[in-house]
């Protein structure tokens, strides 16, 4: 700094003052971020290490490690843009627009870090998130009470002990129970995993069995105006009924009108207010879905098994 101070500093002072305290100072901020991340891992690490059964293991490995990798990789980018705001000294020192460009490619490179590394937990990383869960969920488990191992009963066994309400929730496909059994002691647990499919929580018995059953459209839309929908909701448990009225949207109607093509209209997030499939096959079973969004319907299908849900519904109904 002394040889760049004997260089520059008669060129502008000011400048080069406000230099040499931005270098003397700036990779602090950048420890400290790192150093965040590096606890926000270490942390989530710890609670998972913590967990003693295999269920809140699934539980908190798919509610929470993409979000908080996510985290500890965006406080990454970001320590890499502050530490680079400390480097090539000589050329900064030469005029504040150095300083300027060298504090462009420091957000270039934090940016380009977390998009890259978003990118690899999105898809990369969740297949290994995927093979992790499968191993949590269908580990045999241990009773804790008998220290027995315990086998997984099959789909049409486990009926035998859920409720009416859990086996309405398993029809609809919006949860899938597991029951593990201790075949000396006749103990059971029943482990509650996230279905196929997304139905609403009913409001007076607290199941996930409301699905849609009906839709009327009571309000056209026109050129100038919303239309309205209404949509009827029936518990498939307690049989309670509700009902929903949804605005639609007359600008719709406006692009279709002006002959504006869409690529995709899956891609049109904001237009979409249902989802509804009707699947056939070619010994002419029917089933039929609706999802409540778009994100539903993709892992939906992502996952599809035609043959494994006429299998599910078969053993429901006998």
């Amino acid at each position: 700094m002394e040889e760049l101070a004997r260089k520059f500093r008669a060129i502008n002072p000011e400048y080069f003052d406000f230099l040499v305290k931005w270098q003397e100072n700036v990779l602090y901020p950048a420890y400290g971020i790192m150093g965040l991340a590096i606890l926000l891992y270490i942390l989530y690490r710890i609670k998972y290490t913590s967990l003693k059964s295999m269920k809140e293991k699934f539980d908190h490995i798919s509610q929470k490690e993409i979000k908080r990798l996510s985290l500890v990789h965006i406080l990454i980018g970001a320590s890499f843009f502050v530490a680079f705001n400390y480097a090539i000294v000589e050329n900064v020192a030469r005029a504040p627009m150095w300083f300027g460009i060298r504090f462009f490619i420091g957000v270039c490179i934090g940016v380009l870090y977390s998009y890259v590394a978003l990118l690899i937990l999105k898809y990369s990383w969740a297949a290994r998130i995927h093979k992790k869960l499968r191993l949590l969920r269908y580990t045999p488990r241990t009773n804790p009470k008998t220290g027995n191992r315990m086998k997984l009963l099959s789909e049409e066994d486990e009926d035998a002990y859920l409720d009416e309400g859990m086996q309405a929730e398993e029809n609809v496909f919006s949860v899938d129970y597991d029951v593990w059994i201790d075949e000396r002691s006749g103990d059971t647990i029943i482990e509650k995993y996230a279905g196929h499919l997304t139905a609403l929580e009913c409001d007076r018995c607290g199941f996930q069995t409301l699905k849609l059953e009906k839709e009327e459209i009571v309000k056209e839309v026109t050129e100038t105006e919303d239309g309205e929908l209404l949509k009827e909701y029936k518990c498939s448990y307690c049989k309670r009924v509700k009902r929903n009225s949804v605005i639609l949207s007359h600008k719709i109607r406006q692009d279709v009108s002006v002959g504006r093509l869409v690529d995709n209209p899956l891609d049109q997030d904001e237009h979409i207010v249902t989802v509804k499939l009707d699947l056939f096959s070619n010994n002419n079973d029917h089933f039929s879905y609706e999802f409540q969004n778009l994100k539903e319907a993709k892992k939906f299908l992502e996952e599809f098994d035609f043959e494994k849900i006429k299998d599910k519904v078969t053993q429901r109904q006998s």
